[in-house]
């Protein structure tokens, strides 16, 4: 065959499949196109880049398992829209841990028979986006309305993509950027038979004055397409935006059988939590049951002044007080709770204790201050730091100190002080999770402010950062500790002068905790998982005095079988609490999943 004869062959077939196409595009419905099209086929897979993230194609896609896997990898702080999904059981039953269904109605709008004229807009222009600073502009709308950014040079390198139309209502006074839309043209991004186009990211500046700037928008967009020869232009809107709607069912659009699929992440969270729950928990509560709520888990709020609370799954329920839950046994917490049966565990597996008397044996208390220099006392059973004296030298110290502690429980243990920084290390499921150093709540001079007054404005600033959970009280151990620096409550502190104002980092009382997770020496994670082994408890925060968190010397000073795990963001403490507790909720795509 000649040149000229494949040449005429090669019209002859454009020729036939263009015919098709017409008629496919002339069918009442989807079947009838379909049989129409014959060897017209739709592309497969396609997705287009829109810089908020992917918007994917769903009817070109045969294979569910591969669509699932394109929207697991979404990149971070980006959202994909799966669009037309015509069986979203079906797609989410490869996924249900990973994908949602959106909330949302699809939209379409006949382009061949739309009325697309109205009365020009008034006060603003619309055109197409056509310089960086428009791109910045449209960004900064993007960001009021809580919408997801977009690189302002992802606009720009695109803005002569034929797939892509960014448009831009200008204000004709003050040549402000107040609004935008943008279109995806499907025939030019995948060659779309079915000459389809869509609109995403309608935005209009909430501080515009100007009345129907999003119609305004909408119209354009469309009058655009309809030039193209787009056979329709399609949205999706979420279901409870009444003015929304109303708006595009007055331009003639119309509801679509089809639906929208997108990942569970963070930026869609409120989409597939719904709203917060008003729980009354305090923030260590709280933390859980949002991380339960993203994973689709009931909570049932018990106490809410307790902290107690259930979370139930797959026919498995499971009640928590904060981060202490019925995994935890009635033993390990006896273990956690009576310090003295803490540090014989301790002591057995080999961890360095500080050495401790009976505080009741008032002898053996004298003896140990006198040989030690500067002794801790605590009740021998509490938490939060409640009647713990530390770095105490004197002997009616030790005497007051014992007393005090004797007010929480009548067994008391006067120990030998260990010098250095605090250390929480979290122990989930045998493994360490975050680590913290804690430091005690410390007061700076100005030569202005009394001691008095320092501590109240550290302690309104602690209490406003922590919901009022942490609060400096004026007690005789904060009494102790400033007079112990040459202070007394309402004497001016010199500026530059630093005073730790308790002796203890609890956070309770005033401490701050200090992320160190990744600096975390081997030998201390060591000892923690360990000592978590000893009690046998699933969930714990191991207490340690070291020199440093990245050196490997120690003391064990106690275990606490409810630890806040609130205190330890950005550290996943919630997320693996949850995951000990209902371990086929774990995504099998997250990295580091147990």
């Amino acid at each position: 065959m000649t040149g000229n004869s494949r040449n005429r062959a090669s019209q002859a077939v454009q020729h036939r499949l263009k015919r098709k196409r017409e008629m496919a595009l002339q069918a009442p419905d989807a079947a009838a196109r379909a049989d129409a099209q014959g060897d017209t086929q739709m592309p497969s897979d396609a997705w287009i880049d829109c810089g908020w993230g992917r918007l994917i194609f769903a009817q070109t896609f045969t294979d569910p398992e591969h669509l699932v896997s394109l929207l697991r990898h979404e990149e971070p702080d980006r959202r994909d829209i799966c669009f037309y999904v015509r069986d979203p059981h079906v797609l989410l039953g490869h996924a249900p841990l990973d994908l949602f269904l959106d909330p949302s109605h699809t939209y379409q709008l006949d382009l061949s028979s739309a009325r697309l004229n109205a009365d020009p807009p008034r006060g603003f222009v619309i055109r197409k986006l056509g310089s960086q600073a428009d791109a910045e502009a449209v960004n900064r709308i993007y960001a009021s309305c809580g919408m997801v950014s977009v690189d302002p040079e992802f606009f720009w390198k695109n803005r002569d993509n034929r797939a892509l139309t960014y448009l831009v209502a200008e204000d004709t006074k003050t040549g402000e950027i107040i609004g935008s839309v943008t279109g995806v043209d499907h025939e030019r991004a995948f060659d779309d038979p079915e000459r389809r186009s869509s609109l995403w990211c309608l935005a209009v500046d909430h501080r515009a004055s100007h009345a129907k700037i999003g119609e305004a928008l909408t119209r354009h967009l469309a009058a655009h397409f309809a030039a193209r020869g787009r056979r329709y232009m399609d949205l999706s809107v979420i279901h409870d935006n009444e003015s929304a709607i109303r708006l595009y069912e007055r331009m003639g659009f119309e509801r679509a059988p089809t639906f929208t699929v997108k990942r569970k992440n963070p930026i869609n969270e409120k989409l597939f939590t719904g709203e917060p729950l008003e729980t009354g928990l305090n923030p260590y509560a709280r933390i859980i049951v949002d991380e339960a709520r993203r994973r689709g888990i009931a909570v049932d709020v018990l106490d809410a002044e307790g902290g107690f609370f259930r979370l139930s799954h797959g026919g498995r329920a499971i009640v928590c007080r904060e981060a202490l839950s019925e995994l935890t046994s009635a033993i390990a917490m006896s273990r956690c709770d009576d310090k003295a049966v803490t540090r014989r565990l301790m002591t057995e597996i080999g961890l360095t204790v500080a050495e401790a008397v009976d505080g009741n044996d008032g002898e053996a208390a004298r003896d140990l201050l006198d040989r030690a220099g500067s002794v801790v006392v605590k009740p021998s059973r509490g938490e939060q730091g409640r009647g713990v004296t530390v770095d105490i030298r004197k002997q009616a110290d030790l005497d007051a100190a014992i007393k005090a502690a004797r007010t929480y429980c009548p067994d008391v243990l006067v120990e030998t002080f260990a010098p250095g920084d605090d250390l929480r290390i979290i122990v989930i499921g045998g493994e360490v999770v975050a680590a913290a150093l804690r430091k005690r709540p410390t007061i700076h001079g100005d030569g202005k402010k009394t001691v008095r007054d320092l501590i109240e404005g550290l302690s309104r600033r602690r209490a406003a950062s922590t919901d009022g959970e942490s609060v400096i009280p004026f007690d005789g151990e904060t009494e102790r500790c400033v007079g112990a620096a040459g202070f007394a409550l309402d004497d001016v502190l010199p500026s530059g002068r630093r005073v730790e104002v308790r002796g203890t980092a609890n956070l309770h009382t005033g401490g701050t905790l200090h992320d160190v997770t990744d600096i975390l020496h081997p030998k201390l994670a060591e000892a923690a998982r360990a000592a978590a082994d000893a009690i046998d408890i699933p969930v714990a925060g191991l207490d340690f005095i070291v020199e440093a968190p990245d050196a490997p010397d120690f003391v064990f000073i106690e275990a606490n079988e409810r630890p806040g795990l609130a205190n330890h963001e950005p550290q996943p403490t919630a997320e693996r609490f949850i995951d000990l507790l209902f371990p086929q909720t774990i995504r099998p795509d997250r990295s580091g999943a147990p």
